[in-house]
């Protein structure tokens, strides 16, 4: 069944540092580089990537006919990505020698869809497609809803973190996706513990650390431990998990297949420099496995 991504798309402009800039200190950067990106994006492509077939829907403005071509250059499906005046979304994204970063977003045109636009994106969906969402574009909340409403399986990142924005989401949500710190953040903000979001599935991704899917109704989990590997860049490597779940599951994988399938290709993903450039595919995940069997 496809798979349908109502996310943003970004300018991703990367500037390498020998470190993150403190309050007030001026750094000059090791390198620059320039990529498509985006958490929408950058999971289009992961899931497409992975073999899914992938409808994005989403805006890009006048200064953004790269972004698209990339999208459409990929396989993903663009007819419901709009150009708007404007700026395209983009983010400045400063990563260390570590591997550590630090982002400062532009929502650009990311907000500036109609809700009438984003709507129509979804007039073939079914029963069972698989709706992504993310909180870099407005309508977040209406398009949930009626993900929900078409029986399509919501699956929904927390990020950026906005607790207005998660809270609205949630009753509309199946596979509800946020990092060790935006779980911090949630149970702050709405004073619940992770197992009283009342969603069916929560996954915590936890870096090297891995990730745990929680069943919420029986309160199973089943741990998928992170693979070894020497990062370069962290950039991304949520959205390459949550693409790479999202197909798997598409695909028919159980939970624990999709969990070792999305853990491989996100760590792949930090061994290299960028984004959505450099999500992996199937085949290359595959080998990734078979070599640690």
């Amino acid at each position: 069944m496809p798979i349908f991504n109502f996310g943003s798309i970004n300018i991703d402009n990367f500037y390498y540092l020998p470190h993150l800039p403190q309050p007030g200190e001026t750094l000059n950067s090791d390198r620059y580089a320039r990529q498509l990106g985006g958490k929408g994006a950058n999971q289009s492509v992961a899931a497409c990537r992975a073999g899914s077939v992938v409808t994005h829907v989403g805006a890009v403005g006048a200064d953004g006919d790269w972004c698209l071509k990339a999208l459409t250059d990929e396989g993903i499906g663009t007819q419901h990505v709009i150009s708007l005046g404007g700026p395209t979304g983009h983010a400045n994204i400063y990563v260390d020698r570590s591997a550590e970063n630090s982002i400062v977003l532009v929502p650009g045109a990311n907000r500036a869809m109609t809700w009438d636009a984003v709507r129509m994106g979804f007039t073939k969906a079914g029963p069972d497609d698989t709706l992504l969402l993310q909180n870099e574009t407005s309508h977040v909340q209406k398009a949930a809803e009626l993900g929900r409403a078409k029986g399509m399986r919501v699956v929904y990142s927390a990020a950026p973190f906005e607790a207005a924005a998660v809270e609205a989401v949630l009753p509309f949500c199946d596979i509800f996706v946020l990092n060790e710190v935006e779980a911090e953040q949630l149970s702050q903000a709405l004073g619940v513990t992770i197992a009283e979001i009342d969603v069916p599935v929560v996954v915590i991704t936890r870096g090297a650390n891995g990730a745990v899917w929680r069943d919420q109704l029986n309160g199973q989990e089943i741990n998928a431990p992170a693979f070894q590997v020497d990062p370069v860049d962290t950039t991304g490597a949520g959205d390459c998990f949550i693409g790479n779940l999202a197909a798997a599951l598409d695909q028919g994988y159980d939970v624990k297949t999709s969990l070792r399938k999305a853990s491989a290709a996100s760590a792949i993903q930090v061994t290299r420099e960028g984004t959505a450039d450099v999500m992996p595919r199937a085949d290359e995940v595959e080998a990734f496995l078979s070599e640690r069997l």
